[in-house]
């Protein structure tokens, strides 16, 4: 952009004679900040600036001349990358708004103007547009600013409305005639509503852009596309190429004139209202056979603009002609529009089309834009993030990169984000999705949670006991395991077992006189839950007596069974959970962050860190940028399109308790109706031949630990060709984003498979089973009889008539042979022990399932009862039939009563393991039970023998 011409020889101060103002169509900080514009505007007599998405994206995408103003902004705010970009955009704009403001001051407010679009997302969305123009406008707060607000059909009533609100707006992508009327209707009526409520109608400014030189690009190429074809009409067609589009642009001028006569003008006018004027943009010529400023020249006239790209402003400035041209040879250009018509050139087909064209590319262009805002933020916070590499095989990464690109063009993210539920089955997601806001909800009643940790500190507890299961358990289990013992606070323990010896182990580890028991249920009739606060409660009542109230703190939705209890018994503190939050997605709302708060974790930090998450994660961040959309469509690329449905956690040590959590989420969000991704957590890593083709590994590496001995294996994996993505954490505090980004990542694998991710089925026709063998006993004393198929030592065998037919066999070891031979390759095993969790087991249970693995390469998950009915017993159940399991199941050493009640922990454990089999069985899972009788170290070891020698 030069300004070499004396004024003098200057087109482009000659328009002002002819009434037309010139506007640039470009901006960028360094070119407002280094004199440039201010230079157009003195030398070139240049009258306003137009913005639009691709114009920032080379702007800010470019270079570093953002980066102090980003710095600055993501120093003291934690904002998404679409907050970031309007932030440097109005700075950019209020810039350039007061170079221009002696402009608009020497012209009375009708020049001088800025404009800024409203987000190209919302051009069919009247509400969402109608409520950004007003946004926009405050924030700005330049009375020379126009907002742009596209003539879509859905945005005319929104054009209305902003000119009733006083607000000046640039009329975008109008391209024909039809649509140019629909604006100044609009336009005339948003006046009219204006005075109606006694505003001041002279300071209400408006321009309609009327697009010009794509009209002829799409005209022209369908010209050249009959008289290729030998069409007839031929020389009549070639005449009319380049110009079309003019004579369209002079039918708008020549209606405008009509317009300007009207009684209703009139009485706007006398009103003190302007003229909305026709400004002319897309007036870069494309065609090199037609002069460069073919649709300037032949577009000058009064009351009009013409915005300017540099190149065509440089070439206007050396050999622009400045006559009234707008006006001029009319019946021409009527003529051109009946040959038009007459040739069937279908021109409003053309114009409806480019309409679309125009809100997709300014959708594109701004996908481009806040994809470059994203990647800089990325790069400027740095350490602040986590950072996700991807590893995958060139086919596997394209079925990526195409389900990315279908989700960009759907605006799926910014879809799911407004909670719609046609991202997923259009069923009832939409009420599951307050996750989605609950950081931002807990940071702005972060007072209250901070008081009550301080509350915690000061009464001194030495331990914290959380009874839970499920979604109220495994996040704070995380937590407890991730971050231990904080000064000044107790000890959290998390109890989410009926195993007697499980409950007992904990009642040892807590003196009630020093314990805060926190017991925390959505529903607050959850059995297990509700049995272990009966337990303690009980025990805290003898060794407490009145005072036992004040040690006791619920966690539970509004309303529910356990928040009039908990009043009825005098608790100290009931913390609402949100009825609109699943179990599972609860980790950071109350059900988190209250056991979070006992234990110490500091709050605010905590939040904040999940809050980058949830920023970087924002519906404004496109799908290819977005850490949440990345990782949920490589989850579901790979089980829909890759049979790749085998999710291995890899953790470092100090965060590999974080994989119980995903486990959750991931299986009891994707594992129904016959499709789903399945975890496997904490499968010691083997070498590439203990693998088939069913797996993506996700490798969750803290950085600051010492060099990990996974990280040879992991490069192994990759030379091997298995697809793995690798999370690097610069802090354990950094799993707060991970929480999040899960969330997401989960909600979108939910979309790819085409399932509900927020029910769980299955999880109730467990609950179900095990109510009626828990009604049988009460009625009975006992719980209904059952016959076993085999007996062998210390191991008796159980199984349906269906499973029990295949699994012949003389010995414990050929019972096991049969019901392992029936393992396919893409398979795997599910160990289901309902004995209690302790080194000794967890030992037994991982030696076992590793041998599983290499015996038969295939994935094997290792899982406790019942802990696991709120877990991974939805997928095992509703998921793919690709299971292979073996509950176990054993005589309880000790029993523990439930006080108020006729029966015992072991009496609901057992109801428990049988309900989830007879589940299994009736969804024809491959399914086998061992029950051990008498001693279980005993019988374990006898187990693995027979396991040992079966495999």
């Amino acid at each position: 952009m030069t300004s070499s011409a004396t004024p003098s020889a200057n087109p482009l101060r000659a328009l002002a004679k002819a009434h037309q103002s010139p506007w640039l169509d470009f901006i960028r900080r360094s070119f407002v900040e280094d004199g440039s514009l201010a230079r157009l505007v003195q030398d070139d007599d240049i009258r306003g600036v137009t913005s639009s998405p691709a114009i920032f994206q080379k702007a800010m995408g470019e270079g570093t001349e953002y980066d102090a103003q980003m710095r600055d902004i993501l120093t003291h705010e934690i904002v998404s990358p679409g907050v970031l970009y309007e932030k440097l955009a109005v700075t950019d704009i209020k810039a350039a708004a007061h170079v221009l403001t002696p402009v608009y001051e020497q012209a009375h407010g009708k020049d001088g103007f800025v404009s800024l679009e409203v987000s190209p997302y919302l051009a069919r969305d009247l509400e969402g547009t109608t409520h950004e123009a007003a946004r926009l406008w405050a924030d700005v707060a330049e009375p020379n600013l126009m907002v742009k607000i596209p003539a879509t059909p859905e945005s005319i009533p929104a054009i209305r409305a902003s000119i009733a609100a006083g607000i000046n707006v640039n009329v975008t992508l109008i391209f024909s005639l039809n649509a140019y009327k629909n604006v100044v209707d609009a336009w005339l009526s948003g006046l009219e509503d204006l005075k109606a409520k006694g505003g001041d109608l002279s300071h209400v400014a408006s321009v309609a852009s009327f697009f010009v030189s794509r009209i002829d690009n799409k005209i022209d190429a369908e010209i050249d596309r009959r008289v290729a074809a030998g069409d007839e009409n031929a020389a009549t067609l070639k005449a009319l190429r380049g110009k079309v589009a003019i004579a369209n642009a002079k039918m708008a001028y020549v209606y405008w004139q009509e317009i300007m006569q009207t009684p209703r003008w009139k009485a706007l006018e006398d009103a003190g209202a302007q003229t909305q004027r026709l400004l002319w943009a897309s007036t870069g010529t494309k065609d090199k056979a037609y002069s460069d400023v073919l649709y300037v020249d032949s577009l000058i006239g009064p009351q009009t603009v013409n915005t300017l790209p540099p190149a065509t402003m440089d070439a206007f400035r050396d050999h622009g002609i400045v006559a009234e041209t707008l006006g001029t040879d009319i019946a021409n250009a009527r003529q051109v529009m009946e040959d038009t018509q007459r040739l069937g050139l279908d021109l409003q087909g053309i114009t409806k089309t480019l309409v679309d064209e125009g809100v997709q590319s300014f959708a594109d262009a701004f996908d481009g834009l806040l994809g470059s805002v994203a990647a800089k933020q990325a790069t400027l916070l740095g350490d602040k993030l986590t950072t996700l590499k991807t590893s995958l095989p060139a086919d596997f990464q394209e079925a990526v990169n195409k389900g990315l690109n279908a989700w960009r063009k759907d605006g799926s993210i910014r879809r799911l984000w407004a909670k719609d539920a046609s991202v997923w089955t259009n069923g009832p997601e939409a009420k599951w999705l307050n996750w989605l806001n609950t950081v931002d909800d807990r940071l702005n009643h972060i007072g209250d949670l901070e008081a009550f940790q301080a509350e915690v500190k000061a009464r001194g507890f030495h331990q914290v006991l959380l009874m839970g299961m499920g979604g109220s358990s495994l996040g704070p289990e995380v937590l407890a395991m991730t971050f231990g013992k904080h000064e000044g606070f107790g000890h959290l323990y998390v109890l989410d077992s009926t195993d007697p010896q499980q409950v007992a182990a904990f009642e040892k580890k807590i003196d009630p006189h020093h314990t805060l028991f926190i017991v925390a249920s959505k529903s607050g009739s959850t059995l297990e839950p509700n049995i272990m606060l009966a337990y303690f409660q009980d025990l805290a009542k003898r060794a407490l007596k009145e005072k036992a109230g004040s040690h006791f703190v619920a966690i539970t939705d509004p309303g529910s069974k356990l928040e009039t209890y908990a009043k009825a018994e005098g608790f100290w503190k009931i913390f609402a959970g949100d009825p609109q939050i699943g179990g599972r997605y609860s980790v950071l709302s109350n059900f988190g962050m209250v056991p979070a708060a006992a234990a110490g974790v500091p709050l605010r930090l905590f939040l904040e860190d999940a809050l980058r998450g949830v920023r970087m994660c924002d519906g404004s961040v496109p799908p290819a940028s977005n850490p949440g959309v990345l990782l949920g469509t490589i989850m579901g690329v790979a089980a829909t399109q890759f049979g790749r449905d085998k999710l291995t956690i890899i953790a470092t040590p100090q965060i590999m308790d974080f994989g119980a959590w995903m486990e959750q989420l991931i299986a009891e969000s994707t594992g129904k109706h016959g499709k789903g991704i399945i975890p496997i957590d904490d499968e010691t890593l083997g070498g590439p031949k203990r693998y088939g083709k069913d797996r993506l590994f996700v490798y969750l590496r803290l950085a600051t630990e010492h060099r990990h001995e996974q990280d040879e294996a992991i490069s192994t994996l990759i030379d091997a060709g298995q697809p793995v993505i690798t999370i690097n954490f610069h802090n354990k505090r950094q799993i707060a984003q991970e929480f999040f980004r899960w969330e997401i990542a989960t909600a979108v694998a939910g979309a790819f498979l085409n399932i509900d991710p927020f029910d769980q089925p299955d999880v109730e026709s467990t609950k179900i089973e095990t109510r009626k063998l828990m009604e049988a006993y009460e009625k009975t004393g006992k719980l209904p009889a059952e016959e076993p198929f085999a007996e062998h030592g210390p191991l008796v065998f159980f199984a349906d008539q269906a499973n029990a037919a295949t699994l012949k066999g003389n010995t414990a070891t050929a019972i096991l042979k049969a019901h392992f031979d029936r393992v396919k390759a893409g398979d795997y095993v599910g160990l289901l022990a309902y004995i209690e969790r302790n080194r000794e087991t967890l030992e037994w249970i991982q030696h076992v399932r590793l041998h599983v693995r290499d015996a038969k390469t295939i994935a094997t998950a290792a899982e406790f009862g019942p802990r696991f009915l709120h877990s991974t017993g939805q997928a095992y159940k509703g998921g793919p039939n690709t299971g292979v399991f073996l509950q176990i199941t054993a005589d309880d050493a000790r029993d523990l009563p439930v006080p108020g009640t006729g029966y015992s922990f072991g009496v609901v454990k057992a109801a428990q393991a049988r309900g989830d089999f007879d589940v299994l069985a009736e969804r024809k899972r491959r399914a086998l039970r061992v029950h051990i009788k008498g001693n279980l170290k005993e019988g374990l070891a006898a187990l693995a023998s027979a396991l040992h020698d079966a495999l």
